[in-house]
């Protein structure tokens, strides 16, 4: 992101705001992002540079993305794999300093193809895809950064370790399988306030030792942000309604 862009727009908000004149959206939706983060940055007395935005690319094709990384954008995320495959290797030709995040669920028999396509992988929540994940790492000779799903909200329906669980998985983690988790990420219910399972998941980071947290989307990261979020996972608010 150019910095200059994201000064004027914050410039232009904070008139605008002081006026009492509601803003309207810009155009630019990553720098309204920007804008946003800087701002939940500074109300929580955090440096920028503590969060890292995934622009979350899922169902959008290359001619939307290749906008938002000419803009400076450099991290992003995906949900399948198989719909990374198909995109993102001629998209990292053009620009070698992107980072790939899947944050969706991975399936046992895609951990070789997630290994060697993805910086991190924000989904491990069951002891099969620890167990696949190691292997491959171990194979391919690539350490991607890791994080544990939590199921706040222990809803059926949803991927992720109950927080009861969570320590033991994690201890699973590191002493069965080898593997060293970074951090942990988490899903609010649609239909709750999200700073209770936000400052469930920092609590159990910070007992576990853990110092990322990936946990915030377009709706709710400034909240995130208050409690601690190291990524945030950003998809309509920068790319549009899907």
């Amino acid at each position: 992101m150019d910095l200059k862009k994201v000064r004027v727009l914050v410039e232009n908000k904070s008139v605008q705001e002081s006026s009492g004149v509601t803003p309207s959206l810009p155009t630019d939706g990553l720098a309204s992002v920007e804008y946003d983060i800087f701002r939940a940055c500074n109300e929580a007395r955090r440096d920028r540079g503590s969060v890292t935005l995934i622009a979350v690319s899922k169902t959008f094709e290359a001619d939307a993305i290749a906008p938002v990384i000419q803009s400076g954008q450099r991290v992003f995320g995906e949900n399948r794999v198989q719909e990374a495959k198909s995109k993102w290797p001629a998209l990292i030709a053009t620009q070698p300093a992107i980072a790939l995040h899947l944050i969706g669920p991975l399936q046992s028999n895609k951990a070789k193809e997630a290994v060697a396509l993805f910086d991190a992988i924000h989904s491990i929540d069951r002891p099969s895809i620890c167990e696949a994940l190691s292997k491959e790492m171990k194979a391919q000779q690539r350490t991607p950064q890791l994080f544990v799903q939590l199921n706040t909200g222990e809803e059926p329906q949803k991927a992720g370790i109950a927080p009861g669980e969570a320590d033991d998985f994690l201890a699973r983690c590191r002493d069965t399988f080898g593997l060293t988790i970074s951090g942990l990420m988490c899903i609010p219910p649609v239909d709750d306030a999200p700073a209770p399972h936000f400052a469930l998941t920092a609590k159990i980071a910070a007992r576990n030792g853990l110092t990322e947290l990936s946990m915030g989307m377009s709706a709710d990261f400034a909240i995130a942000i208050q409690f601690g979020a190291t990524h945030i996972r950003v998809g309509s608010a920068i790319f549009g309604k899907r």
